[in-house]
């Protein structure tokens, strides 16, 4: 069965920093789909925020598996009726990958329902992920930590729902600490968070790195068809109740009316 992953970048850095140019010439979306790619059952595309729709139609969200998001400075660019496709079809079954910055991005946040706040540095400091579960699917064929050379420090409190797993624990140079790969369920989808990819830095280019990102890919992947009917909260009449019951006072609605939103 081949996996349709989207890589949506908001692809402003890249235009417009030259550090990060130098690192990602075609885009962080580029290189991501890149070594997505190249593995027999993924099938990669990517979308960018100047696309017409952000690239995210209805249409092309319901032909994609598993979305991954990267933005940083242009979330708020973000269109709500777009983040109310992403956020549909997560809970119709599709996987989403949120990538770093992306814990302050409109659909994280929507899914989330919580600030998805924490504290930061740009210093270009060591960061070690310690694996948390090494037998969980994401963790497959890494060690027992990852270590980035530099990277932007993220610290707790991060401001997000206890999650289901958490797979990946951060530790700083400056002595930080903070929880950088978290699972979540939210209706038929699967999320997972991973905290690694601060744009200045090559990290997306570490193997170790994109091996976590594949793994997250097949992980999320659900491969029943579609519930398309997830936010449908219909109303059941009283002839329909799977056992026989009798109206008892008053009702606001008609028999099969829609309810209130």
């Amino acid at each position: 069965m081949t996996i349709r992953a989207l890589v949506w970048n908001e692809f402003f850095h890249e235009r417009h920093n030259d550090t990060v140019r130098a690192i990602y010439p075609d885009g962080i979306h580029a290189t991501i789909a890149g070594f997505l790619g190249r593995e027999p059952d993924i099938e990669a595309a990517t979308a960018t925020l100047p696309e017409a729709g952000h690239g995210l139609s209805q249409e092309r969200l319901d032909a994609t598996d598993v979305l991954l998001w990267w933005g940083h400075k242009a979330h708020g660019d973000v269109e709500d009726a777009v983040v109310d496709r992403v956020a549909e079809r997560v809970h119709q079954g599709m996987g989403l990958i949120v990538l770093h910055s992306g814990h302050f991005s409109k659909p994280f946040k929507r899914l989330m329902g919580t600030p998805c706040s924490l504290r930061w540095r740009e210093a270009g400091e060591r960061e070690r992920l310690w694996a948390v579960n090494r037998s969980h699917p994401i963790v497959q064929g890494v060690g027992p930590a990852i270590e980035l050379p530099n990277a932007e420090m993220y610290g707790e409190p991060f401001l997000v729902p206890e999650p289901m797993e958490t797979v990946f624990i951060s530790w700083f140079e400056g002595g930080e600490v903070f929880r950088s790969g978290l699972t979540y369920q939210r209706g038929a989808g699967k999320v997972f968070y991973f905290r690694p990819g601060h744009e200045t830095y090559p990290i997306y280019h570490n193997p170790d790195i994109q091996r976590v990102i594949v793994n997250a890919v097949r992980w999320a992947h659900n491969p029943v068809p579609a519930w398309t009917d997830v936010s449908a909260a219909p109303n059941v009449p009283v002839d329909k109740a799977p056992e026989k019951i009798e109206q008892k006072g008053g009702s606001l609605h008609k028999p099969g009316e829609e309810g209130y939103r």
